[in-house]
């Protein structure tokens, strides 16, 4: 059985997709991000980056329980252990990783950053806005490239590369607006590819869930949302 630490938005959302693509048991334990729960001491023993998603395979690496943190190393491990959503050769493996990466290094904290200015920053931050923004758009533009050449973003076959992106720009007409009909077609193909997979449904009830048991902004006190955002009295100069 594996153990899931997990919240709604797309890193955590990638292991679940794999999880559930992959048909392997394993139960979810929410992380209240609006709580600070990530802070809590028993859940940095498990990731000191206090983040999420986690988890805890009970039959895991020589047979033993094994802990892994960080999506996109969970989504290598959970490919590497079932020998699936990662090609076999050397040749294909390295570029289905290298497809990874993207998404790990540019198009995740981009898209962060970029939400983060939109919903979070006080006024007066229109060049961190229009540059996160910009940037964004780069590597959307970059995927949207890969796509008219690949049927899929990590090669030959649907993958852990497909996985690790699909959460985020599933939402491409909710950040760039109706415009994206005409920007990306090949990635709105690939996202409807992708959303009709039995294993997409799934993920999304379980996406549901933990939504639901998330505290809203609303209702958290000003110390809370500062120290979540990692400002105010927690800035760090």
């Amino acid at each position: 059985m594996i153990t899931l630490y997990a919240a709604e938005p797309p890193n955590s959302m990638k292991v679940v997709l794999a999880l559930e693509e992959l048909e392997l048991p394993y139960t979810v334990v929410p992380v209240d991000l609006m709580l600070g729960a990530q802070f809590e001491p028993a859940f940095l023993r498990l990731n000191p980056n206090a983040k999420v998603p986690v988890i805890i395979d009970d039959d895991g690496l020589g047979g033993r329980p094994h802990t892994a943190f960080e999506s996109g190393a969970i989504l290598l491990y959970l490919a590497d252990k079932t020998g699936r959503l990662i090609p076999q050769d050397p040749a294909g493996r390295s570029e289905t990783v290298q497809w990874l990466m993207v998404q790990i290094s540019t198009l995740g904290p981009m898209l962060g950053q970029f939400m983060h200015f939109a919903r979070f920053a006080p006024p007066g931050n229109d060049y961190a806005l229009a540059r996160y923004r910009t940037q964004l758009r780069r590597v959307v533009d970059v995927f949207e490239g890969r796509l008219a050449e690949s049927e899929w973003i990590g090669g030959q076959a649907y993958g852990v590369a497909d996985i690790a992106v699909f959460p985020s720009l599933r939402s491409l007409p909710i950040i760039f607006g109706p415009e994206v009909d005409k920007d990306y077609p090949k990635l709105l193909a690939w996202v409807g590819r992708i959303a009709a997979r039995p294993a997409v449904g799934r993920a999304d009830a379980v996406k549901a869930k933990l939504a639901g048991q998330q505290v809203t902004p609303d209702k958290m006190s000003p110390d809370m949302i500062d120290k979540v955002l990692g400002r105010g009295a927690y800035t760090r100069a």
